[in-house]
């Protein structure tokens, strides 16, 4: 799988320069839901080609920060900015546009469409922004080909692994070449052996140059697939160190 498949960068550009670029600025955030603070003044900056992970405990902050950087959710102060956008200037139906261009995201539990088969599932997400069904499907088997599962490109999800239908959701967020790629605790749901699968292809993904956030309890997952782990503690940030991946 080349640079270019992943990010829509040139191959050969200049690896130091493009990871000086900040993806991510959330500033400030602040979100409130009724009397609950579940974000409270959380700043974040994410270069590009960066590796971060977000852990902490339940009910943290942590999917709501996601969730606010994916265009998802609004927050009640602060800003966020993805790849030189402002979020918080967005109407609706620009903040749905900017999701389906600029962010990929990997979900727990796959969120596959049970009544297409695999190579739809991918594709769907290029024809929502207006490409050609052909030349949908055509990227869609070229990356089910890179990440291995071409031979299922026919399968429905429910006869698929789990370990399968993370790759067709990996390729489909790849859909789009992502500035930035969010993952929601995305080998919960899998065997051991699938989730060591995933690791290592978020690893390969990272490497080529694919900005990546993830939401995770799992410490091995932190450290074996990001550069840097922010942990976050009753709605705000506690902590920040730089991680050596772990075999």
């Amino acid at each position: 799988m080349t640079t270019e498949d992943i990010s829509g960068a040139a191959p050969g550009a200049d690896s130091a320069g493009v990871r000086d670029r900040a993806v991510v600025r959330v500033g400030g955030l602040r979100k409130e839901y009724g009397d609950t603070v579940a974000l409270d003044g959380v700043s974040l900056e994410i270069g590009a080609g960066e590796a971060v992970a977000v852990m902490g405990p339940s009910g943290c902050g942590k999917s709501t920060l996601l969730n606010m950087i994916a265009g998802l959710d609004r927050p009640s102060a602060g800003s966020v900015h993805v790849h030189g956008e402002d979020l918080g200037g967005m109407s609706e139906t620009a903040l749905a546009l900017f999701r389906r261009r600029r962010v990929g995201m990997i979900f727990q539990f796959f969120n596959l469409i049970d009544d297409l088969p695999a190579i739809d599932n991918v594709a769907l997400a290029a024809q929502l922004t207006g490409t050609p069904a052909r030349q949908a499907r055509r990227r869609a088997l070229e990356l089910l080909n890179e990440l291995g599962i071409a031979d299922r490109q026919n399968v429905y999800p429910a006869a698929l692994s789990g370990g399968e239908r993370q790759r067709v959701a990996v390729a489909r967020a790849l859909m789009n070449r992502p500035a930035l790629l969010l993952a929601d605790e995305p080998t919960g749901a899998l065997d051991s052996h699938a989730g060591e699968q995933v690791m290592d292809l978020l690893i390969d993904l990272n490497e080529l140059g694919q900005t990546l956030l993830l939401v995770t309890h799992d410490q091995r997952l932190a450290t074996r697939c990001a550069g840097r782990l922010v942990t976050m503690a009753d709605g705000r940030i506690t902590g920040e160190r730089t991680l050596e991946r772990s075999a």
